[in-house]
C-alpha cells in the first residue's frame, strides 16, 4: 500500500477531517426517526428543531413524526385458520357465486363434465344473442375459471372467453358432445383451414329442436286438439 506518512499531508486534509469529526459530534442525533412519548416533553428542543415542532395551541414540543403506541404482548396471537388464504377466498368466492355448485360440476375432472371440443352454448343474462362455439381450451383458475369458444359469423372466425363464474352469464349448456377424447389439452390446430368446423348454427338449430324450442302455445293446442278430435270429430260437427 502506497501511505504517505502523516507528516507529508497537506495542512488542509488535517483541517478538512477534524472539521468532520467536530460534525459528527454536534449532529449524531439529528436524523433520528423515532422519539419516545413520555407525559412530561422535554422543554429544551435539540439543535436546529429538526425532529421537533411547538405546539400552537398547547404551546408544548412535540414530535414532528408520527409516533404510534407500543402493541400489548400479553395479548395471545391468534394463530391463521388456513395456511393458502387466497384459496380459500377463491373458494369463498365460488361458493358464493354459485351455490348450487352446477357450474363447477359442469368444468370439473369427471366423465360428464365438458371437454374441449365439445360445442357449448352461452346465454347472457342482460337479453344478448346466444353464443355457440366449438370449445378450444378450458383454463381452470378458481374463481376465474374460462372457457374459449369458436364459431363463424359471416364466414369469419370469432373467438370469444367467457368466464364461468360471471354473473352476466345465464347458463352455459353442452349442444354436442364429440365423438372421441381429444388428445390435447388446447385444440389450436382447429383454427387451420383444415381442421376448421366452421359454422355450428346447424348443430345448434337441431338442439333447439330436438327439445322444442321453437314450438309456440297455439301450435301445442292446435296439435292436442287435432290428435284428440280426428277425421271423425270433424265429420262429426258436419252433422
Amino acid at each position: 500500500m502506497n501511505v504517505a506518512p502523516l507528516a507529508r499531508r497537506p495542512l488542509v486534509c488535517l483541517k478538512s477531517a477534524v472539521r468532520q469529526a467536530r460534525q459528527q459530534k454536534i449532529f449524531s442525533r439529528s436524523m433520528a426517526t423515532e422519539v419516545q412519548a413520555t407525559s412530561k416533553p422535554p422543554s429544551r428542543s435539540p439543535d436546529r428543531n429538526f425532529y421537533r415542532v411547538v405546539d400552537k395551541k398547547t404551546k408544548t414540543t412535540r414530535s414532528a413524526f408520527a409516533i404510534y403506541p407500543p402493541t400489548s404482548a400479553g395479548l395471545p396471537l391468534i394463530p391463521p385458520t388456513t395456511t393458502n388464504p387466497v384459496a380459500a377466498l377463491h373458494d369463498f368466492q365460488i361458493k358464493k357465486l354459485d351455490p348450487t355448485g352446477a357450474r363447477t360440476a359442469l368444468f370439473a375432472r369427471t366423465r360428464e363434465a365438458a371437454k374441449v371440443g365439445d360445442i357449448l352454448l352461452v346465454t347472457h343474462r342482460r337479453g344478448g344473442e346466444p353464443f355457440a362455439g366449438v370449445c378450444l381450451s378450458i383454463r381452470r383458475a378458481g374463481i376465474d375459471t374460462a372457457v374459449l369458444l369458436r364459431n363463424h359469423i359471416g364466414k369469419v372466425g370469432v373467438e370469444m372467453w367467457f368466464k364461468i363464474y360471471n354473473r352476466n352469464v345465464a347458463g352455459i349448456e353442452i349442444v354436442k358432445r364429440r365423438l372421441k377424447r381429444a388428445r390435447r389439452a388446447r385444440l389450436t390446430y382447429m383454427r387451420k383451414p383444415k381442421h376448421d368446423m366452421g359454422s355450428v348454427a346447424e348443430y345448434v338449430s337441431a338442439w333447439r329442436k330436438s327439445r322444442r324450442v321453437f314450438q309456440t302455445k297455439g301450435a301445442k293446442g292446435k296439435t292436442g286438439a287435432t290428435t284428440a278430435g280426428g277425421k271423425g270429430g270433424k265429420g262429426g260437427k258436419k252433422k
